[in-house]
């Protein structure tokens, strides 16, 4: 819970004797929160991602910190129109079942219903991101179009 250091040599130069060592030490509310919410690195603290950032904007009394990725996202787009039994889960279901644990998130960005036929369309956008390396776009396009190909299966009319 310390943090600690040796103090550089030339700040005891001009300040005090010469031929002494100093040591600075202390404890900070950044790592008092490290311990209590488990939080590995300090440096996230000045962190800007939103990842972080976002798991501590609740009213819960006591979080636990979840890792997330280092490794860039790979954005995908998919819209289609929607028939009247539409289930949001089973897209999402879907999406899962083919890419498993490097989908992040499947996040709704448009919806839309025509004016003259009143079909309704949903657009999603699909994070695709590893824990453990950079995906390529190679590998996330063919789960795109795995993912294309089984909406048909589930009554979905690509736009």
């Amino acid at each position: 819970m310390l943090g600690c250091g040796v103090i550089r040599e030339e700040i005891l130069a001009e300040n005090c004797d010469q031929e002494k060592i100093g040591w600075a030490f202390g404890i900070g509310l950044e790592r008092i929160a490290m311990s209590m919410f488990k939080i590995p690195d300090i440096r996230l603290f000045w962190s800007e991602d939103d990842r972080f950032l976002s798991q501590f904007r609740t009213n819960r009394d006591v979080i636990e910190f979840k890792s997330f990725s280092k490794y860039p996202p790979c954005l995908k787009d998919i819209s289609f129109w929607i028939p009247p039994n539409y289930d949001e889960n089973g897209f999402y279901e879907l999406v899962r079942e083919i890419a498993g644990d490097d989908v992040e998130e499947v996040k709704l960005v448009d919806s839309f219903t025509h004016p003259e036929t009143k079909k309704s369309s949903r657009c999603y956008r699909i994070v695709y991101r590893s824990m453990d390396r950079n995906l390529i776009n190679s590998e996330v396009d063919q789960w795109q179009n795995q993912l294309r190909s089984q909406c048909a299966d589930y009554g979905l009319e690509l736009r």
